[in-house]
């Protein structure tokens, strides 16, 4: 096939797994965050607790404050299917309706960004995070997640204000490879790449956002 074929397939088959999902109603998702008990770890408004509960929780639940819709159905569909590894959300993801889904994710998508506190991180993160590091093959992780971790449309999902130790656990899973759903597995190359104390210094930059 002519080199300018093969783009042109490529380049349909990215246009159409990166279309946007069904379009939801904040509204109803309002309602439903309570009827779905997506509230009971995610909070009323996307922002989870990450206060210690003495059952090993710290870290589990992520917050969806002002998360990307598409991206919200994404990792629920990847739930369901099992191509992301959660028994809880496995379950609650078998039982939710799509409709249903892009209503929540719509509500989510809707409120405040989650932000965090301002700190001084160390300089090692910085760097990391907004120029990779070449000789590593660590791509700038700004190209994907936003200068300050806000996500980009179509790419990839806010980070900015996540709980550190959400973060935190997530890389140390890419990295060991206990999660996989990026299409192109890039975040698992990246990971695997990343140091401790690298990982633990990019989750700190982060929950700062």
């Amino acid at each position: 096939m002519h080199r300018f074929a093969v783009m042109g397939a490529a380049l349909l088959w990215l246009s159409l797994a990166c279309a946007p999902a069904q379009a939801g109603d904040p509204a109803r998702g309002k309602l439903k965050i309570d009827s779905e008990r997506c509230q009971e770890c995610h909070g009323v408004d996307g922002n989870a607790s990450d206060n210690p509960d003495g059952l090993g929780n710290e870290g589990k639940f992520p917050k969806l404050a002002g998360q990307s819709p598409d991206y919200i159905i994404k990792q629920v569909h990847d739930f369901r299917s099992g191509a992301r590894n959660h028994q809880t959300m496995y379950l609650m993801a078998t039982a939710v309706s799509d409709e249903d889904l892009a209503d929540i994710a719509a509500y989510f998508g809707s409120v405040e960004r989650m932000h965090g506190e301002a700190h001084t991180t160390p300089p090692l993160a910085a760097r990391l995070y907004l120029e990779g590091d070449a000789e590593r093959a660590i791509v700038p992780c700004a190209g994907c997640h936003g200068e300050h971790g806000q996500g980009l449309p179509g790419n990839g999902p806010v980070l900015g204000g996540q709980h550190r130790r959400y973060l935190q656990k997530q890389l140390l899973d890419w990295r060991a490879h206990e999660r996989s759903n990026h299409a192109d597995g890039t975040m698992n190359r990246i990971a695997a790449a990343l140091s401790d104390t690298e990982i633990e210094a990019l989750a700190d930059y982060l929950a700062a956002q």
